[in-house]
């Protein structure tokens, strides 16, 4: 048996078709890129300018930032040399201000506004009320000496420093720190440029208020006693005319109310009498006419009234004269007093000789 080779079956060649007669040769007219791509002439000159108007606000916005806001320069150190701190790359350390590393840091008694240091108010209020406190304190002190003789007038500056440490306005800012202490030197500085003020040998400051000052603060009774001393010779005579003007005058006054009370009771007692004589008289003696004269005395007078004899007296004297009263002794109850009675007698008489 013979071995068959085995034929290869053979792929039909498929022929492509022919390209077309355009293809194989193009138009440059069909390489051109679309008309559409590319922005036109219009567009261009439009985009060229946005972008100017965009360009000139912004460089006018960082014109004015810069112009607002300028670049601040730091600060040069303030161990720098005089020449040194004029440099172009710092700016020199203000005054009463301590400058480090471009930073700036403002003295005791100072706070930083902006870029300058500026005394602190609240420090310069509280060391004025201590200075006024302090001058208060001496001028007292030297007053209570001037008028009495007592206390002493020169003060040492460190009594006052210790003074200082209780006086409520300090608790404002602690204890033992720089303001503290900063505020009292500021006080005591300020007190002794109106204040005036000595070195004693040991080196001891001591301030004393001025006498011209001292004597505002004097009480009034240490003035007024000073005032008469110093004047003497006028306080004297005048005090003497003044009280003898007094007494003559309150004499005068009491002359005239003894005699007005003296005429008011003098006429009571004619009110009282008559009408006791009248109603005697109708009464067809069923009633004394008569009145007892110190029972008569003691319903008329007040209760103080009554130790003034000279008040009744001075009644007495008037009823005396009086020559429609009669006054006499008469037995009552066993005991003899001293009655008045009106004369009515006299009276109706009088009556009919004036009509």
């Amino acid at each position: 048996m013979s071995s068959a080779t085995p034929k290869k079956r053979l792929k039909p060649k498929i022929s492509s078709p022919p390209p077309p007669p355009s293809a194989s040769r193009r138009s440059p007219i069909a390489l051109e890129p679309p008309r559409h791509l590319f922005p036109s002439k219009q567009e261009l000159l439009r985009l060229v300018v946005v972008l100017a108007i965009a360009s000139s606000v912004a460089v006018a916005c960082n014109f004015l930032a810069n112009f607002l806001r300028p670049q601040t320069k730091p600060f040069c150190d303030s161990d720098l040399d005089a020449l040194d701190a004029f440099a172009d790359d710092c700016e020199p350390c203000p005054s009463h201000g301590e400058c480090h590393k471009g930073k700036l840091d403002c003295a005791r008694g100072y706070r930083k506004l902006g870029r300058s240091c500026v005394e602190d108010g609240d420090i310069n209020e509280t060391a004025r009320k201590l200075s006024e406190w302090v001058e208060n304190h001496l001028c007292e002190s030297n007053a209570q000496l001037l008028c009495y003789g007592m206390g002493t007038a020169w003060v040492p500056a460190e009594e006052i420093w210790n003074d200082l440490d209780g006086h409520p306005l300090m608790k404002n800012f602690g204890w033992d720190t720089a303001i503290f202490i900063y505020t009292k030197q500021k006080a005591i500085e300020a007190t002794g440029k109106i204040m005036q003020n000595r070195t004693e040998v040991s080196g001891m400051k001591e301030l004393k208020c001025p006498d011209s000052v001292a004597e505002h603060f004097k009480p009034y009774t240490c003035r007024i006693r000073l005032w008469i001393f110093k004047h003497v010779l006028l306080v004297v005579p005048v005090s003497l005319l003044l009280v003898a003007s007094a007494m003559l005058i309150w004499k005068v006054r009491c002359r005239w109310h003894l005699s007005t009370r003296v005429e008011e009771l003098y006429h009571q007692v004619c009110d009282i009498l008559e009408d006791n004589a009248l109603t005697s008289k109708n009464s067809n003696g069923e009633t004394e006419p008569w009145v007892v004269a110190a029972r008569l005395r003691d319903h008329l007078l007040l209760p103080k009234e009554r130790k003034d004899r000279v008040l009744w007296k001075k009644v007495e004297e008037l009823v005396q004269e009086d020559s429609r009263i009669d006054r006499y002794p008469k037995l009552v109850k066993g005991e003899s007093k001293v009655v008045w009675e009106w004369q009515v007698e006299v009276f109706i008489n009088i009556m009919v000789s004036a009509y």
